[in-house]
């Protein structure tokens, strides 16, 4: 049976909703996770035969009325639910000129003047377009590529640079989907994609998941192999010059631990930086 991303996208957030949270009794074998097929339909006030279509790709035009139906029902959050109105066509996506993505010379000017606080600009697929020195040696260096999705998934040290990698992927991921939905037909979205497809099993994994959602204010940890554990404050920034770029900023608490560790780590950096050039 032919699929679609719209399908796709019902069979895996049907399957994270648990019986008992819809209200439906869990008693008796289940050969599926999640919900049924019928149970979906029900909730969601419509016949089993229009649902079922709808996830084996007969059905292509569902109403607004409907993708908010099953919203509700799949427990989906305003990331998830404009998600499911992109796969199902109802919300255009961004409009790519197919060119290579650039940063405003002012903002990378911006970047250097924050040299105590690690900052970068990701263009679509996560590319990493711009980094101040301080954010450079915060992740290491990018050795798989200017690439946050590269540096999560490919890079041999992430797990030791992310002490919550599974927490930190499942993110990267879900807003990787935002971006692929945005725009599914983008050739960068589609290079990044087949490589971590074909050389991580852990992103396969997660991408099956279907998780949609865009970056939000958190703290993340690291564990720099120089100056040791941080745990820094993550805000995310959209470009209005450049409509999908986002400007990524890290800080610490002031005077914390992790503070004095990321002043330690800028101070080596501008050294490191001040040996190479003489060298």
């Amino acid at each position: 049976m032919p699929t679609t991303p719209l399908g796709d996208y019902l069979r895996a957030r049907r399957a994270l909703v648990r019986p008992e949270s819809a209200g439906i009794p869990a008693g008796g074998a289940r050969r599926v996770p999640g919900l049924r097929r019928e149970e979906v339909a029900m909730l969601a006030e419509m016949s089993v035969d229009y649902y079922t279509r709808l996830e084996q790709g007969r059905e292509r035009g569902p109403s607004a009325q409907v993708l908010d139906a099953l919203s509700r029902v799949l427990r989906l959050d305003e990331d998830a639910r404009l998600h499911l109105y992109r796969v199902a066509g109802l919300t255009p996506g961004r409009r790519r000129s197919g060119s290579a993505e650039r940063v405003d010379p002012q903002l990378r000017s911006l970047l250097e003047m924050w040299p105590a606080t690690p900052a970068i600009v990701l263009g679509r697929a996560y590319d990493v377009l711009a980094v101040n020195p301080l954010a450079d040696a915060l992740f290491d260096g990018f050795r798989q590529g200017p690439n946050l999705m590269l540096k999560v998934f490919l890079d041999p040290d992430a797990h030791r640079l992310y002490p919550d990698w599974e927490s930190v992927a499942v993110n990267a991921v879900a807003g990787f989907r935002m971006l692929h939905g945005d725009d599914p037909h983008d050739p960068r979205l589609h290079e990044v994609l087949r490589t971590l497809t074909e050389r991580s099993p852990e992103f396969v994994r997660l991408w099956k998941r279907h998780d949609a959602r865009r970056k939000r204010l958190r703290s993340k940890r690291f564990h720099h192999p120089d100056v040791g554990e941080l745990t820094l404050r993550v805000q995310v920034f959209d470009v209005r010059s450049a409509p999908g770029q986002e400007l990524v900023v890290h800080h610490a608490e002031a005077g914390s631990p992790s503070a004095e560790a990321l002043a330690l780590l800028g101070t080596l950096a501008a050294t490191r930086a001040r040996e190479n050039r003489a060298g």
